[in-house]
Order: C-alpha cells, then structure tokens, then sequence
C-alpha cells in the first residue's frame, strides 16, 4: 500500500448548499421527490401489483425476527433497499420532509434489529445460507450490498446527523476489516461485483478512520494478483456456480476485471458497472492517498472507454452476453446493452476525475451520459424504467421475433426482478447538486448548466452563487455573483466540447475571446468580485451532424445529430414504420422548432429527408434491376431521452446520409 496519505482535489459540495429551480431539472427532481420514491417504497413493499414482487423489505423483516418466512427475490436484494434508502437521504439534505423520514427511520429501525452481533449483514445468508458467508464471493454480492449499505448510512448522516445506520454500517465495515487481508488467519479475497470501494471512502471521509481508506486500497491492490482468489474459491465449491444454468471449468476472471491488477489494466473488459464502479473506487483512492500509479491507471481506462467504447449517447457495455464491455469500436446499435446503471457508473467515475483534475472532458462526458441516457431511462411518468438502452429498436424483434434482441425492451418497464436501475436513477437525480460546482483553492468550477443557488467556500470566503438558464435548450447562462464582501478568486465556467463558440461578459463587458485564458476547456474568470457581479455565458448551440469513427462498423455511411448535450433520434410516432429506409441528404438544413406541447416541451429538429420504399419493387427478394422507389418527406427529430413517452414504435437514433 501507499503510506502517502495526502489528499487531492477538491471536497463534496452538500447537498444543502445547492438549490435547484430548474426548468428541465426541477421535473425530474420533483418526480423523484413526488413519484418515484414513493413509488419505489410500494414496489420494495410489494404493493404494486403490476409490477414484479421485490421481497426486499420483507427480507429484513424476517431477518430481524419480525415476521416468518424465507428469503425472497435476488442474492443482492438487499442493495435496493439501500439504494432507496440513499435516495431518501439526499432528499432530506435539500429538504426536510418528516413523514419521510419516519418511514426511513423505521427501515433502519428494522436493519439494525437484523444485523448479527458480530456485525455482518446479509438478509440472503442469514436466512438461506447461514453456513456460507464469504464462500462465494465471485458471484454473490455480499461486499456489494455491504457497500451499498454503507453508502447509504453516510448519506443519511450527513443529511440528518442521525448516526443509527452509521454505526450499523461502521460496526459492519469494522467486522470486514477483520475478516479480509492479507494476515495470517484472513481471507485474502475481494468482491466479485465492485462496489465496497467507493462505499468505504465515503466511510472513511465522514468518520476520519484510516482503516476503512486501507480496506478500499487493499480491496483494490487484492484484486487481479496471482494466484487468482477466485480460482482457488471456484476449486473449493468443487466447480459449483451459484446461477442456475451456468456451467464452467473455470471463472471468468475478465468479466469481473480480475484478469490483471488493476494498475496494469488499460482496456475496459467485463461487466460494465462492475468496472465503472471499480474504476470510481481507484479515482476516490487515487485522489486521497496521491497514489500517482493508481491515478494513471484511471486515465487510461478512461481513455478507452471514453474514445473506443463509449455510445453517443453515454451509453456503456455493447454486449448483452454478461451485460460487458466487447472489443474496441465493435458499438451495435439495436443489440447494444448500455445498462442505465453502467451510464450512472460511468458519471460517478467522472465526477470523482473532476474532483483530483477539473478537465472538461470529464464533465463533457458526464453531461452526456446524464442528458441522454440516464434521464432518459425512466418515463416521464416516474413508474417505467429501461434497464437497457438501445439505439435502434424494431418492436417486432423484440419478445421473441428475433432473440439476439431479447434483452431489449420497446417500451419502459413497470419494475424488474433485478431492480438495481430505478433507485439507482432516483439517487443520482435527488443528488445532481453535488454535481454542478466544486471548488480547488482559490477557483470555483461550473461544471453543468443548471439553474438555481449555491453557497460556496471558496478560498478564505464565501460566495452565493445564481444561476439562470432555459439549458438546454437555450445556450445562454447567467451568473449573479454574491460574495460576502470584496473577494478575490476565480469563477472558472465550463466550454462544453460541442460548442464551436462562446461568450463570456462580465457587468455588460464582453471578455476578450483569448485562448490563454481558457485551461483545461474553463474560461478563467479571475477579478475581485464584489456583491451586484453579472456574468453572463452564451454558448453557440447549433445542431450538429455527429459522425462515428471510421472503425465503427454499425455506423459507417451513418449520421446523427446532436443539439448542446442532446443526441436526437426518429421515432415511428412522427415518421410511420421502416425507419431503416430514411436518408438524411447532406445538403439538407437541419431547423429546430421549440415544441411547447410535445412531451413536456423539447427543441425537435426537421430537415427534408428521403424515404426508400418498396413501393414500385418489381423484383423479387433481390433483384439485379429493381430499385426501390424514393419519396421526399420531411423527418422530425426528437431527444433520445425523450423516446418511447408515446408509445410503442420504431426508434433509431443513427441513419444513412447521402
């Protein structure tokens, strides 16, 4: 291990010192408050008929010697209702709502009532296999839910300063800590699904106690070294797995990124969210002990995922075999997986990146994931969730028409059996302020556009900082700066990789355009503020034709169109069927239309497109002198997030130009 412990970067901005009023985010934000929550606790409670039974509370109940029964749903059921229980916390910081965080109370009431003397807590072993802690740590989540639950007793402290569930948590980290390590008498494993990593951060972060930084850094250190734990655990269940259906001589160490120590590994391989919840890990590591090997080892997963693994729309893992990264450039578009969970994986990897280095490519790919993917895995409704984001859909191939498409789903789902995306939505939404601002010394970084206030230290005083904007929509952003006195520091604002152009004035004065004083794509603005500063940013949002790498296969002689942080797609509402026969012309100009009634009210794009049809064909199947016929028709696009609000149909976000 590392023995510098020197910490980087910049610190979490609470939750109470950011408020949002936003057009497009105080939606979401409330439907997590109003709908989602609530509705989520109905599911976890198995009250919603129409969705598929959780058992999750129950689970506990019966652990805690509440009710009779047996365990019921997933090995790691427990994790949603800890993600739940994090989803409440951060509501609570930015608002007090009693009734609740009465019903959270009472759910930590009942946790620590199930908890084990010696500290551990599992509801699936303590009720199915108590014989069997830690025997399978490959493929059965008991490090991954003890992570999730952690997370969720730092949140709820630091937004209520009740510490019930923070000494359950602390008391089950102290009880790991002596079951793992490399000590004689230890077991010197790690978790099959990553998640106890970033988990123990935030432990050590909110408590100060250096062990449970170690016990991240060993977990970490642990994994991929030879001989492979998880060989030697697979030899010692005689080659048992623990998926029915699953059958192997060996385990597949790539899928868990097992296959290397985690410092040699430069190519993103295996389960999606496992990776990117490792690699949030090692970014939380790499930043609170200075450990340089470990950070470089972030930039270069990051790197590929990033330039050679990545979907337009933030979307990540290609490949629905293990729900996994494939092989650099190989990106389908209607068999892709891109997991809602991997894209929130994926944003709390750049956060954490932005935290040790504000570069803006971190935050451009945060801003992509968070506009397209995960906004747009749940409905506009707060009770239907894709699991997996696709595309290009055909709902004729789903469901059984054509079964490489089988994991797809044309239409959002009520609830699922593994039910890790919807509360994982509901806590990223309910956290977004942490998101927006950090500071380092004396410069306070805007890294997304989204309206509201914050109170801020920055440097050796504090500023309040409002921000007004219709983003995105609308690429003008203004800042009213308020510092408690004269203050002297820098508002660095973020210049988003789309825009080709921007403005910055400061009280009415336009900011020379001087490339010295952007740095790491933030324009610098550094003066001494003072109580009545306007600042305002306009940024150039024309819509873009996108284009992938030549090495893309599903795309070439493809294109789409991006607007700001928005990919848009074709829907079969506006365009009818057979979506496959649209063209783009390159000569075509693109006109976006701010359509108040449509879906909540979104930007759409329409340009005079061609339709081929089979109107005409003479030939048979194939034919050496039919040709298709051609129809001029006008295509109308939407936000991708926005898709599948109307309906079953046809959506593709990439079509033919010519």
């Amino acid at each position: 291990m590392q023995a510098n412990h020197t910490k980087s970067g910049s610190e979490r901005v609470a939750l109470h010192q950011v408020r949002i009023q936003d057009d497009f985010w105080s939606y979401y934000i409330g439907l997590v408050k109003d709908v989602v929550v609530p509705y989520q606790w109905e599911a976890l409670n198995d009250r919603v008929e129409a969705a598929e039974p959780s058992g999750a509370v129950r689970n506990f109940r019966i652990a805690a010697g509440l009710e009779q029964g047996e365990f019921y749903g997933m090995v790691f059921q427990d994790s949603d209702v800890a993600k739940w229980l994090e989803a409440v916390a951060y509501l609570l910081e930015t608002d007090t709502n009693p009734q609740l965080e009465q019903i959270a109370d009472e759910m930590i009431d009942i946790i620590a009532l199930a908890q084990r003397e010696d500290g551990y807590l599992n509801t699936y072993f303590q009720l199915k296999e108590p014989d069997k802690r830690w025997t399978n740590l490959t493929e059965c989540h008991e490090l991954y839910c003890a992570g999730h639950m952690i997370e969720a007793g730092v949140a709820y402290y630091r937004a209520t300063g009740k510490n019930k569930l923070l000494q359950v948590v602390s008391k089950f980290a102290d009880y790991i800590d002596q079951v793992f390590g490399n000590e004689p008498g230890k077991l010197a494993g790690y978790d099959g699904h990553q998640e106890i990593e970033l988990a123990l951060v935030k432990l050590y972060e909110v408590t100060g106690e250096e062990r449970y930084l170690q016990l991240s850094q060993y977990f970490l250190d642990q994994r991929g070294q030879q001989p492979s734990f998880f060989e030697e655990e697979f030899k010692q269940r005689g080659g048992k797995t623990f998926w029915p259906g699953t059958v192997g001589e060996r385990v597949d160490l790539e899928y868990h990124q097992a296959h290397l120590p985690v410092r040699e590994q430069e190519t993103a391989t295996g389960h999606a969210v496992r990776l990117m919840y490792m690699l949030a890990g090692m970014a939380d590591v790499a930043g609170m002990t200075g450990d340089d090997t470990m950070l470089a080892a972030c930039r270069k997963l990051w790197d590929n995922v990033t330039g050679k693994q990545m979907y337009i729309t933030g979307g990540v893992g290609s490949m629905p075999q293990g729900e996994a990264f494939s092989f650099d450039y190989n990106l389908p578009n209607d068999t892709v997986y891109a997991e809602t969970c991997a894209s929130i994986g994926l944003i709390f990897f750049a956060h954490r990146m932005l935290r040790i280095a504000p570069e803006s490519r971190y935050a451009d790919v945060l801003e992509r994931a968070l506009y397209n993917t995960v906004v747009g895995g749940m409905a506009r409704d707060g009770k239907h969730f894709f699991y997996v984001n696709p595309l290009e859909v055909d709902p004729k191939a789903c469901g059984g028409g054509n079964h490489s498409v089988d994991h797809v789903k044309p239409v959002r789902q009520g609830w699922f059996g593994c039910a890790c995306c919807p509360p994982n939505v509901a806590r990223l939404l309910a956290s977004l302020g942490e998101y927006i601002y950090s500071v380092q010394g004396d410069t306070l970084y805007t890294h997304l556009y989204i309206g509201g206030e914050a109170e801020l230290k920055v440097g050796t005083g504090a500023v309040k900082l409002a921000q007004t904007t219709n983003y995105p929509w609308d690429g003008t952003v203004q800042f009213a700066v308020e510092p408690a006195g004269v203050e002297h520091f820098t508002l660095a604002l973020r210049i988003p990789d789309w825009c080709p152009e921007a403005k910055v004035v400061v009280n009415g004065e336009v900011q020379a355009p001087d490339a010295a004083l952007v740095r790491n794509g933030y324009y610098l603005l550094q003066r001494d503020w003072q109580a009545g500063d306007k600042v305002e940013l306009t940024l150039q949002m024309p819509v873009t034709r996108m284009y992938s790498h030549p090495l893309v296969r599903a795309n070439a002689g493809k294109v789409a169109l991006q607007r700001g942080p928005l990919v848009y797609c074709l829907e079969e509402a506006d365009q009818g069927p057979h979506l496959h026969e649209m063209i783009l012309p390159r000569s075509a100009a693109l006109r976006d239309t701010w359509a108040k009634e449509l879906l909540g009210g979104v930007v759409t794009v329409e340009a005079e497109g061609i339709r081929l049809s089979e109107q005409g064909w003479q030939g048979g199947l194939y034919s050496s002198a039919a040709h298709p016929s051609e129809e001029q028709v006008t295509l109308k696009f939407i936000p991708y997030y926005a898709w599948a609000n109307r309906g079953e149909g046809e959506m593709t976000v990439w079509l033919r130009e010519h």
